[in-house]
């Protein structure tokens, strides 16, 4: 590669800073992967099963939470479910002939679950990052290290690719990013002050919880910055 196509190329890359260029990005994205029923169908069919899988992973230990805690406890198959809420609110639009990122119906309670589901579908996406290689050792010397280090690195990033198709058609308000911020709090104690964390090959301590706030407060704040307001900015 030449030094002018590096330099063209770096100079497309740097586009990208500019809000409208990435808006113009992640509306053709969300164009070509939700835009018809074909593709939304695929993109919902590999999210139900995603559900499942994370319903099977949690499902063991289920029976040692409290029922009430249980959407804080399987905090990932919760948000793939949020998320597949979102997809299925999505369906009439695309059904119908609408265009996914102009068509698709707004309103507070929308913005409330699209809001969510981004914040919850970032926040688990990268929180196995940081608690598998915590015990990185653990994890690639166990005997089905395929599955659970690469498989949930791997699937887990998947939810953040779902999770930025959102701004496209969504909206947020400050009062959902609120409630987002809350519930993250809220599964911090949860999980970390109570004891009822996600099943791990090691007993997590305030380092894991610490970083499972900070990536609950970037995750509110990535949605703050991705999404547009609902009504101006109504609460």
């Amino acid at each position: 590669m030449s030094r002018s196509d590096r330099f063209r190329r770096l100079r497309r890359l740097r586009r990208l800073r500019r809000p409208a260029v990435r808006r113009r990005v992640r509306a053709a994205i969300a164009e070509e992967l939700l835009g018809t029923p074909r593709s939304l169908a695929v993109v919902c069919a590999f999210t139900a099963f995603m559900l499942a899988v994370g319903a099977w992973y949690y499902a063991p230990t289920a029976g040692e939470v409290p029922v009430a805690l249980w959407p804080l406890y399987a905090d990932s198959a919760v948000a793939v479910a949020l998320g597949g809420a979102v997809l299925a609110a999505v369906v009439p639009t695309v059904r119908g002939g609408g265009d996914v990122t102009a068509d698709v119906p707004t309103s507070r309670p929308l913005a409330y679950l699209q809001t969510l589901a981004f914040v919850w579908l970032v926040q688990f996406g990268v929180w196995p990052l940081v608690s598998l290689n915590l015990a990185f050792g653990e994890y690639v010397a166990a005997p089905d290290a395929w599955l659970y280090y690469w498989g949930v690195i791997g699937t887990h990033l998947l939810f953040v690719g779902l999770a930025l198709l959102f701004p496209a058609f969504g909206r947020t308000t400050p009062g959902a990013l609120g409630a987002a911020l809350a519930l993250g709090v809220v599964n911090v104690v949860v999980d970390y002050g109570v004891g009822y964390h996600p099943p791990l090959l090691y007993e997590p301590g305030t380092g894991l919880a610490a970083a499972t706030l900070a990536i609950a407060v970037g995750s509110v704040g990535l949605a703050s910055h991705s999404f547009p307001r609902l009504g101006g900015g109504s609460n």
